[in-house]
């Protein structure tokens, strides 16, 4: 086996690490969906459950809620409505706002999606041993992150070197 650099470097490459684990997943699911004959992406799976949640959201609100950009938000909205996934409305208060839902396409495919996702969780749980430990360390990274941004303790480190 050829040596593996990222992991030698341990914590130094924690972003690198996270990376291409998440890209790996991504693609496994993908390849999993494609055996389903889905044409879902991965990703997806969030705005369908909030949607199914909340019925109807803003990009906004889905944005804010999953954490993502909003170039992000934007270019998965777009294709799940290409897809026929999703629609949007204007909202009957605010005309500058777009309410997304999901459409008959989507509540169709539902009972499925939740049957595909509640086997993803099962599998992936048994991959972690049925030990959730790395939750509470993703946690703290976040909600530390959150606080003061990995840019700014980089530079705090630089000036104090």
């Amino acid at each position: 086996m050829e040596r593996d650099f990222i992991a030698e470097q341990g914590y130094k490459a924690l972003d690198n690490r996270l990376k291409r684990i998440s890209d790996r997943m991504s693609h496994d699911t993908r390849k999993f969906f494609k055996l389903l004959d889905l044409d879902v992406e991965p990703s997806w799976h969030l705005v369908f459950k909030l949607l199914k949640e909340n019925e109807t959201l803003t990009m906004v609100e889905i944005s804010d809620r999953l954490g993502y950009t909003h170039p992000s938000m934007v270019a998965m909205l777009k294709k799940m409505t290409a897809k026929g996934y999703i629609s949007s409305q204007r909202d009957p208060h605010d005309k500058r706002k777009q309410n997304i839902l999901l459409t008959e396409k989507s509540h169709r495919l539902l009972p499925d999606l939740e049957h595909i996702w509640d086997a993803c969780e099962k599998a992936i749980l048994k991959l972690m041993g049925h030990d959730l430990a790395i939750m509470k360390h993703l946690d703290a990274i976040e909600a530390s992150l959150q606080e003061t941004p990995l840019n700014k303790r980089f530079y705090n480190e630089y000036r104090h070197e």
